[in-house]
């Protein structure tokens, strides 16, 4: 009797856990292995920067997802290699043949360049593990210094400072969320959470982290001093490329695949933070759930091309609602901006035709309208 090789997807973050369970919504019981180098909860990484003012984040072991999944789960696991040519992944000694081989296993977190004794309490958020590492660092402490104003950044800062955290952020920009927003929206959202107490650095870096007596000492690129208890760094994250470069897959800044997600090699496919698709790496949930969606159906049998519709981001921060649906990148127009205080409307335009939108406040109602009129690429 002939046994079939398994779907081997590598990573359950959100992008492997939601592949899995679109394709079990096209073949209910074809062999399928996940496998982590955690211990395979499932949570929704989207909560882990609005989850220090709750109590805890929702999430189901890795048996139960077995379960669920009709799977096999293997936890605490590194593969070691991917040999595409014969359809196998190695783990140490041990090899595992495949039948088809996705690689979700995301991104890295950019580290920052510091000098001091105390750069081992700089913490980063990538995954859940590391969430509740920075958890504990804070538990007992109210001071918290977040180095980084994009959309993660932002969304520590208000959650932070709902949880009764003293925060500092500091940026090299001199905006919030520079490549999201324009500066015309961004300033009520900076607006709003300087009302709630958040203290902002523009245009300056982190140089130095040093212990002192009573927590830490932060040394500014422009001479600064700032005292605080714990770092975070949200400076963002690179799609984790290195193993699909030694196996020999096409990769730029992230691994290169096609409108069916697929990469250099035959059976293998790749998604969410660590898939650059026809030459774009979108770090956002719409997009990988877009992904996922499209690569079951291709997986299970139906080749079916990607295309994605209106992707809005809606920043957690509730003490200013902001979404955004970034236009293309490259495309040339330019924003129309209207403003009521702290509600702002801003359309991304180029000859009369909406390609993007910022929405602030009473605003964020218009975008169910909005997407119908964008033009898609």
């Amino acid at each position: 009797m002939c046994v079939m090789e398994p779907l081997i997807i590598i990573g359950t973050g959100l992008a492997g856990y939601t592949l899995a369970k679109e394709y079990r919504k096209h073949d209910s019981y074809s062999p399928l292995t996940l496998i982590t180098t955690d211990d395979g909860r499932y949570y929704s990484k989207p909560m882990l920067s609005i989850g220090m003012s709750r109590k805890q984040i929702d999430t189901a072991d890795a048996q139960e997802m077995a379960e669920q999944l009709n799977a096999t789960i293997l936890t605490n696991t590194r593969v070691t290699a991917i040999d595409p040519q014969h359809h196998l992944i190695k783990i140490g000694n041990d090899e595992l043949r495949y039948r088809q081989l996705v690689l979700a296993w995301g991104a890295d977190v950019l580290q920052l360049d510091v000098q001091g004794d105390g750069t081992e309490e700089i913490y980063s958020v990538n995954n859940l593990q590391s969430y509740e590492i920075f958890r504990k660092a804070v538990s007992g402490k109210k001071r918290v210094a977040i180095i980084g104003s994009g959309l993660v950044g932002c969304e520590f800062a208000n959650d932070l400072i709902a949880a009764e955290h003293h925060v500092e952020l500091i940026s090299q920009s001199h905006s919030l969320m520079p490549k999201l927003l324009p500066a015309d929206v961004a300033a009520p959202l900076q607006s709003c959470l300087q009302t709630l107490g958040v203290r902002f650095h523009f245009g300056v870096g982190l140089e130095e982290v040093n212990r002192i007596e009573n927590g830490l000492e932060l040394t500014l690129t422009n001479g600064k001093l700032i005292h605080t208890d714990v770092v975070l760094s949200a400076i963002g994250i690179k799609p984790h490329i290195t193993m699909a470069l030694e196996a020999g897959l096409e990769v730029n800044e992230g691994i290169q695949v096609n409108h069916l997600l697929e990469t250099s090699a035959p059976d293998v496919f790749a998604l969410g933070d660590c898939a650059e698709v026809e030459g774009h790496v979108l770090l956002y949930v719409a997009p990988l759930m877009a992904c996922a969606k499209t690569l079951a159906r291709t997986l299970a049998g139906h080749p079916t091309p990607l295309r994605y519709g209106p992707m809005p981001v809606g920043v957690k921060t509730p003490i200013c609602p902001v979404v955004v649906c970034p236009p293309p990148r490259g495309c040339t127009g330019q924003w129309q901006i209207h403003a009521e205080g702290l509600d702002v409307r801003a359309c991304f335009v180029k000859d009369e035709k909406l390609f993007g939108y910022a929405l602030t406040g009473r605003y964020v109602k218009e975008k169910y309208a909005l997407n119908k009129q964008l033009t898609i690429n």
